[in-house]
Parts: structure tokens; sequence; C-alpha cells
């Protein structure tokens, strides 16, 4: 059972831009930024449940559109005066085919350990 799920292509994502996947553990925007590279984290900002996917990609972060809070995309913690943190999932890109694959094995293990 492979742990990595395609969910699309580079190309299906415009440069500073994001799309949104549903997963077992929400929603999840998977970003792409002006140099191509992709990262991923759930949905919703922690300061006041924004729909990060919708914000501006800058670097390696992107700005909440609701109250311009700044989330890194590498970690996920918010930058700045406000503290907060948005889990953050592993992506890969296959260099031939640009098909993006998505990792929820982390999510999977954390609630697997929490029902034991």
């Amino acid at each position: 059972m492979s742990d990595w799920h395609r969910i699309g292509l580079v190309t299906d994502i415009p440069r500073r831009g994001a799309r949104c996947v549903n997963s077992p553990f929400g929603r999840i925007a998977v970003f792409r930024t002006a140099e191509d590279r992709i990262f991923a984290t759930e949905d919703r900002c922690p300061h006041k449940g924004g729909p990060l996917s919708q914000g501006i990609v800058h670097d390696s972060s992107v700005t909440c559109p609701l109250h311009n809070a700044v989330i890194s995309l590498k970690s996920g913690e918010m930058r700045g005066p406000d503290e907060g943190r948005v889990r953050v999932f592993a992506t890969r890109v296959d260099p031939l085919t640009e098909v993006i694959e998505l990792s929820l094995e982390d999510e999977a293990a954390a609630i697997r350990e929490a029902a034991e």
C-alpha cells in the first residue's frame, strides 16, 4: 500500500496560487510558489479559520485573506506577532511527468497513536 496519493499536475495550480483536495483529515491546500515549489497545509488559518488557499502566496509563505497573518508553508508556523500553527503535509513532484503526490502518513500515524 502506498502512502503517496496522486493529486494532480504542477500546471493544475497557478503560480503563486493554490488548489484544494479533500482528505480524511479535512481540506488540504496545495500551494505552488513562483519558483514552482509545491507545499501542502491544512486549509484553515489557526487565528480566525480563514481559507489559506485563497491567500496570497509569496516566497515560501502564504498570507491569510481574513487578517493578513503570514504562515510559513514549510513549517506551518505563523510569523510575526501572532502565534499558531497549521498542519503541513509532505509533497513530492515527479520531475519527468510533473505529477504531484501528497503523503498523509504522518497524520494517519498521529491518529493511530491517539487511538491506542
